[in-house]
């Protein structure tokens, strides 16, 4: 962009494309963990855990998300940048591997394992048997477990998060 060789319309087309194709990506993958049955494993304790963490996930403050995703990229930028400074295939997976480690543990936001996971929390809650154990397990009343739909989604973690995102990038 800075040398003039890219045009920004078509690094705002690729950017978009690249968005758009993890969003159906990552919907798709959620479909399939959710009817391979990955989600039952200990009786179904982990579908109400993907529902708890898309639960947090929504509930967070338009900075919190905003913040997070800034924080989330400067770490997946950073593991690129020490990735391509290494001098071999060992060095570049394992700066990689924990650095992104990093972003993970730390709870950072992250747009497209947002993708995923969300979505993840969006099917798991068709299912009536994780609903009830995420109330069981986790005190979740229905009110709190509705605040878990579409809108919150966009609008309280993917909007946020992915200027966020940007931003950290």
């Amino acid at each position: 962009i800075f040398d003039r060789k890219i045009r920004i319309l078509s690094c705002v087309r690729l950017l978009a494309t690249a968005y758009i194709g993890n969003f159906i990506g990552a919907i798709l993958i959620a479909g399939l963990i959710l009817f391979c049955g990955q989600l039952d494993y200990s009786s179904g304790l982990l579908g109400a855990y993907t529902i708890k963490i898309a639960v947090s996930k929504v509930n967070l403050s338009f900075v919190e998300s905003f913040t997070s995703g800034i924080l989330c990229n400067i770490l997946v930028c950073a593991a690129v940048l020490m990735a391509a400074c290494a001098k071999d295939v060992a060095g570049k997976l394992l700066v990689c591997f924990f650095v992104i480690m990093l972003f993970v543990t730390g709870g950072f936001e992250h747009c497209v394992a947002n993708m995923y996971y969300i979505t993840a929390g969006l099917f798991s809650m068709t299912k009536p048997e994780y609903v009830k154990l995420a109330m069981d397990t986790y005190g979740f009343s229905a009110d709190y477990l509705s605040t878990l739909n579409i809108g919150a989604f966009f609008l309280k973690n993917l909007i946020p998060v992915t200027l966020g995102n940007i931003i950290g990038g």
